[in-house]
């Protein structure tokens, strides 16, 4: 027996040093580990800046040095920086941290900021609410004289400049009644919004906009609440008996000839690192970074309770964790692999969350490239993609986000919204009823369900993709086709041309997608040509967008200032990685891509990013209720002049 726990201890010891070894030679980015979520608590324990009060809004990785990133052989040593956003009552500091040598780097109080807000604030202020003589008097008033299973959420309301705003943390609260629903989202309590001060923990004020009764329609979508369920007959296996066709080691990817690095992220999700593209003997860099910046969603409706609803998601509603646990075999195959990682606590301390990011190879019965004629005969070959996919809840809404490689050096990125849109009772019953009225309830949205209008919004989501195309060394082209007019004794009367010009700064770069003036985007690189004299590049090619309908004036266009074009080019700092700026809680106009741009920055042979930017206006039908279908938008990065030929010609012929 004493031999037995002597090997056990062995088998313990060994397995604990090869893992402190894994540790020490893992990839520069990839995410923290257990061990430095508590190196970062101890560290600032030590120095005296955490106490049972401490709150964490963000503990994460510092970006290591790009080119020692990329020059990284597998065993040098690079510093392991991380940053803390942490609250002490009403005071935010920012502290970065050795774990590597467990010291405090830097400790910084921001001020004229909102950190990210914490989980526990949302329903931080209920009690108190529920104890307000106004909140009170204006539920007695619906009729409820019992509030204890009434809910009440406070998020932050934006900002617009009022007396009341400056220097708080102010919060809305809007209240629920749940009984008897599985489905809250058609159940909040129409017209009532409490205004709190999170600092001093106190209601401001009780705005009552006039009494609207719950809708009492059930909207629950479980299974059991769904009748007569369909039948799909013909099932579907898929299956690879052989193993997957990728390899992962720690974070790191390889399938076919693509190699990248994924990690999940705390506050945007999922990031992509050090994507190249194997061609021959050359393993060519693309992109160094991307991943999901801000999403921004404005509501459209001028009621005091529902105009502040101006949400930048990424930057308010995180503290928690972006990402949530995918449905295995429901929100990806079974056969994906599934790549776990680690969030926190309000308290810093880290939680591990499973299923966080799913891998998986994908036919879709498409062809790559095919042709068929007399001379050749028929050639074709099947396409296989290679998916990377995470998905988010935020409030109401659900996130698909996926990054698709692609056989010919493509990689399309999707972001999928579905989950409830957001709704409002009305006193009026329906469309019919509205249209009779001289006030229609239905005036800034759709009727859904009896008594339920969705209100109008937009969804903006930017991406931040830090291009490496053949090295760092890279310039924007746009390329403009425009008419050329034929001469008089020509048959034609016109073609179209394209006409390249290179950005020299950051106002060139701030592009609009424009269908009656086209123009293609690519990042050139300004050292390597393709075999016929073209700078390679990677063209970014916009896929179904919007533009945003709100007036220049407006706060809420003015706090995500992102919106105003598709594109942006920035040279690359280290200090700008959120497009809404890094603190867009209760945030004043201006932050972020905005204010960086302003300094119009030359972009020119420079190692740029590119800021793009997809957008939607929904207007709800009621085909996306009480849960919407996924809507897809995408862009493509795709080769263009990348290459010396098509890099799928070497696809083997399918042998199904």
């Amino acid at each position: 027996m004493k031999t037995l726990s002597v090997l056990l201890m062995s088998l313990l010891l060994m397995a604990s040093y090869q893992n402190i070894s894994a540790q020490n030679n893992s990839h520069p980015l990839d995410p923290l580990t257990w061990q430095e979520y508590w190196t970062v608590l101890e560290t600032l324990q030590e120095a005296g800046n955490l106490d049972a009060e401490t709150r964490f809004s963000h503990i994460n990785l510092v970006s290591p040095d790009k080119q020692d990133v990329w020059n990284w052989n597998g065993t040098d040593t690079i510093p392991r920086m991380v940053y803390a956003t942490v609250h002490q009552g009403s005071d935010t500091y920012k502290a970065v941290v050795d774990a590597k040598n467990r010291t405090l780097a830097s400790w910084e109080k921001l001020v004229g900021i909102q950190p990210t807000w914490l989980g526990e604030e949302f329903g931080k202020m209920s009690a108190k609410a529920k104890q307000h003589p106004d909140f009170i008097a204006a539920m007695k008033k619906r009729g409820y004289d019992d509030l204890t299973l009434i809910d009440i959420f406070f998020g932050p309301p934006g900002y617009f400049g009022t007396e009341e705003e400056v220097g708080r943390r102010i919060a809305h609260g809007h209240a629920s009644d749940p009984r008897g629903f599985r489905n809250r989202w058609g159940r909040h309590i129409q017209g009532l919004t409490v205004v709190a001060d999170m600092h001093t923990m106190e209601v401001l004020r009780v705005v009552d906009e006039g009494v609207v009764p719950a809708s009492d329609t059930n909207i629950d979508f479980n299974f059991s609440s769904i009748p007569n369920i369909r039948e799909v007959p013909g099932k579907i296996i898929i299956h690879q008996p052989n193993g997957s066709g990728f390899e992962i080691e720690g974070h790191e990817v390889e399938w076919q000839k693509w190699r990248f690095h994924v990690r999940p992220d705390h506050r945007v999700g999922m990031v992509m690192s050090t994507i190249t593209y194997g061609d021959d003997n050359d393993q060519r860099r693309i992109m160094y970074e991307g991943f999901l910046s801000e999403i921004f969603v404005p509501y459209m409706d001028p009621a005091f309770d529902w105009y502040p609803r101006n949400f930048i998601d990424l930057g308010e509603y995180t503290a928690g964790g972006f990402t949530n646990p995918l449905l295995r075999g429901l929100d990806a195959p079974d056969y994906a692999y599934y790549m776990d990682g680690l969030f926190m606590h309000d308290n810093g301390q880290p939680k591990h969350v499973p299923n966080l990011i799913a891998i998986f190879e994908r036919e879709s019965g498409d062809p790559s490239w095919r042709h068929n004629s007399s001379a050749m005969g028929p050639e074709s070959r099947v396409k296989r993609d290679l998916v990377v996919r995470a998905a988010a809840v935020v409030g109401n809404y659900d996130y698909i986000l996926d990054w698709v490689f692609q056989q010919d050096g493509s990689i399309v990125v999707r972001a999928g919204a579905t989950g409830i849109a957001e709704a409002k009772s009305t006193i009026q019953k329906d469309a019919t009823e509205a249209l009779s009225s001289n006030s229609r309830d239905d005036a800034y949205g759709r009727f859904v369900d009896p008594h339920i209008v969705a209100v109008n919004h937009d969804h903006y989501f930017s991406y931040r993709l830090d291009m490496d195309v053949d090295g760092s060394d890279n310039s924007l082209q746009i390329d403009r086709l425009t008419t050329k007019i034929l001469p008089e004794d020509h048959p034609r009367r016109s073609v179209w041309v394209g006409e390249s010009t290179v950005a020299k700064n950051e106002r060139d770069g701030k592009l609009i997608k424009k269908i009656e003036n086209p123009a293609l985007w690519r990042v050139i690189s300004n050292s390597r040509k393709n075999h016929v004299g073209y700078p390679t590049s990677y063209q970014l090619m916009p896929g179904v967008t919007a533009l945003t309908k709100l007036s220049k004036d407006d706060y809420p266009r003015r706090r995500a200032g992102f919106i105003n074009n598709h594109l942006w080019v920035t040279p690359r700092n280290k200090n700008e990685y959120f497009a809404a700026g890094e603190f867009p809680t209760l945030s004043e106009p201006g932050e972020g891509l905005p204010k960086w741009t302003s300094a119009n920055r030359s972009i020119e042979n420079q190692d740029i990013v590119l800021w793009y930017t997809m957008s939607m206006h929904h207007m709800v039908r009621a085909e996306d209720w009480p849960v919407m279908p996924v809507l897809w938008h995408s862009f493509e990065l795709r080769p263009f002049d990348f290459f010396d030929r098509n890099p799928a010609l070497d696809l083997p012929k399918s042998t199904h």
